[in-house]
């Protein structure tokens, strides 16, 4: 049983002055609308309905956070969460790209996103997740470039590795790393960036995903040692 299955929803904010005021560290979740951030939070944290995964994409406009630690698996949902226990916490970021969404909410997003992953001092990581069939679009690269100056790890996920046949996906995975590999800082080494396949629907790369996640926030120990996948 893995750390993650402790998440809980501690809040919701919808400007920078507004995040949590606490010291632990936070890893944020980004990828553009419709390619899986939802399903692959609820996935890792062997939840159904902790990330709100809508049927129509760009609907989430706000950063939403979920708490590791202060509060017991067992507990009611509805029971307090000890903020002096939590050890970190996962940052949903809203999904960009998404067409029918207004443009002032548009600008509202950019504006949000890319302040928080350039000043967030506490945002130990970013998990960035594509669909493998369409790795890098523009916004993508625009995330990246938002967070590369901050020098902290990158992690991609390329979700819905099952559209894709064996080859493909393998493909899809070795341009991704070149991709990350042209990232270098300015004394020409290459940025902590890393990427692997995921797919909730074939439950592959779970426990992959798992252990970075745990390792990004320091939370290597697992709860006991239950596979993930029972």
């Amino acid at each position: 049983m893995s750390i993650l299955w402790q998440a809980r929803f501690l809040t919701t904010v919808n400007h920078l002055r507004n995040l949590p005021n606490l010291s632990v560290p936070e890893l944020a979740f980004a990828g553009r609308s419709n390619a899986g951030k939802s399903t692959a939070i609820n996935m890792l944290c062997n939840q159904k309905k902790l990330a709100f995964a809508s049927k129509t994409p760009g609907r989430t406009q706000h950063i939403n956070y979920f708490s590791i630690g202060g509060a017991h698996v067992a507990q009611h949902r509805k029971d307090p969460t000890n903020l002096d226990e939590i050890r970190a916490l996962l940052v949903d970021l809203p999904g960009y790209g998404y067409a029918e969404v207004s443009g002032d909410a548009k600008n509202h997003w950019n504006e949000l996103l890319g302040a928080y992953v350039r000043t967030r001092d506490q945002l130990s990581a970013l998990i960035l997740i594509m669909d493998v069939r369409r790795p890098f679009t523009d916004l993508d690269k625009r995330m990246l470039e938002w967070f590369v100056p901050s020098g902290r790890p990158v992690h991609c996920i390329l979700a819905k590795s099952d559209k894709l046949n064996r080859n493909d996906a393998t493909n899809a995975l070795r341009l991704t790393k070149s991709v990350l590999a042209s990232y270098i800082d300015e004394r020409g080494q290459p940025f902590p960036y890393t990427a692997q396949l995921f797919s909730a629907l074939k439950r592959v790369g779970i426990e992959e995903a798992d252990e970075k996640i745990r390792q990004l926030l320091g939370l290597d120990v697992d709860i006991d040692q239950t596979p993930l996948s029972a």
